[in-house]
């Protein structure tokens, strides 16, 4: 990701910076300049609640050119409290754990780096949500 694009779409990565329609009401993300739901103009800005649940999931051994060194991980679809669906990689679990409506919860985490001396850019994750005992719920 080129340094303009990370600092460009920086809102929507460090905290899930949506929209909601103000004819519709549906939640948006990322944000669009007209609602895929009703085609009108999208402008309300909402601040996404950063919950949800794993929709689908998959686990990639063959990882796009800077990725692999995180092989292998699991990328799944969650689908946020709020509506949307936004695809995402999964931490702090192993991928047999990984189950479909898990309850899943944003953090942010480094994504990837241009060389030992570049750009670390850093995105969401999601991890599965913790109960008051430190268990995935």
């Amino acid at each position: 990701m080129g340094v303009a694009r990370n600092w460009r779409t920086r809102r929507q990565r460090y905290s899930l910076m949506g929209e909601i329609c103000d004819e519709c009401g549906k939640a948006i993300f990322p944000p669009r300049d007209v609602c895929p739901h009703c085609a009108e103009p999208a402008q309300t800005m909402q601040q996404m609640s950063g919950r949800g649940e794993v929709y689908s999931f998959t686990t990639m051994y063959d990882a796009p050119a800077g990725f692999e060194s995180y092989l292998p991980y699991t990328v799944a679809l969650v689908k946020l409290n709020e509506g949307p669906m936004l695809t995402a990689q999964l931490t702090d679990i192993e991928s047999d754990d990984v189950k479909i409506g898990m309850p899943v919860e944003m953090v942010t985490r480094k994504l990837t780096e241009d060389g030992p001396e570049g750009v670390i850019v850093y995105g969401y994750k999601f991890r599965p949500v913790l109960t008051a005992a430190g268990l995935a719920a």
